[in-house]
């Protein structure tokens, strides 16, 4: 009978290999949670971006309803009603820099309209009021609707990232850098302009100037003012006819 001391032994796995492996398994398992997670917290996001546009509609429709409702009554009443004013403007610069004074061209770098046919939203005050009619033989301008804000986010959106002109092509783009102001996407920004909210100038300097086209038939008479048949100046609702001439 063989004497078990003369088997033969398997040998001894080290323990530096042993610890290896237990790091090794530990970090894999700390990457798959991590990796749950992530996943998980797209998946939240998907459902808050699918949700959010239907608040807003739902917030434009009440908005609407409401100003219906306010001029039946005050009709009712014989009375006038008179809505709110426009916080929000969109302004498009339509001549170049010859025999132009400091001062417009001041007010034009501020607004950062550097080029002809370019494009910003502005938020109406009593300064930026005062800076348009300092401008106003060089730009033309009026009240957007939400129609006329989509189409230039969306078929003229670009964004400024590290100094760089980048496609709104990418949510995440949009969630990195206004993350913080609980912007997550192309729809909020859309909202965010619209209602002129409180993360206005965050957004507008988060986007690039808009750089749009001759309007389709060409302009009327740059010398001269909208209202003599001209085409600077204030247009009010009217600018978004133009718009659509030039997305």
């Amino acid at each position: 009978m063989a004497d078990p001391s003369t088997k033969t032994r398997l040998p001894m796995t080290p323990e530096t290999v042993l610890k290896k492996r237990r790091h090794a398994a530990a970090a894999h398992a700390k990457s798959v949670r991590s990796q749950i997670k992530k996943r998980q917290s797209a998946q939240n996001k998907r459902r808050i971006i699918f949700k959010r546009p239907e608040q807003y509609i739902k917030e434009y429709r009440a908005k609407e309803r409401d100003e219906v409702r306010l001029k039946r009554q005050a009709s009712t009443a014989q009375n006038f009603f008179v809505p709110d004013e426009t916080k929000l403007a969109f302004v498009v610069r339509i001549k170049g820099i010859n025999g132009i004074s400091p001062k417009p061209r001041k007010v034009l770098q501020l607004f950062r309209l550097r080029q002809i046919n370019s494009g910003v939203f502005v938020k109406l005050n009593k300064a930026t009021l005062s800076m348009l009619r300092l401008a106003d033989p060089y730009i033309t301008w009026g009240y957007p609707n939400l129609k006329t804000v989509k189409d230039l986010v969306y078929k003229r959106g670009f964004a400024k990232i590290q100094g760089k002109r980048t496609p709104l092509n990418d949510n995440s783009l949009i969630e990195k850098t206004l993350g913080q102001q609980n912007i997550l996407c192309t729809e909020d920004i859309i909202h965010e302009v619209f209602t002129v909210g409180p993360a206005f100038k965050e957004v507008t300097n988060f986007l690039w100037p808009f750089k749009l086209n001759n309007p389709s038939g060409g302009w009327r008479k740059k010398n001269a003012h909208f209202v003599s048949g001209g085409d600077f100046g204030n247009r009010e609702e009217k600018v978004n006819v133009l718009l659509r001439k030039m997305i």
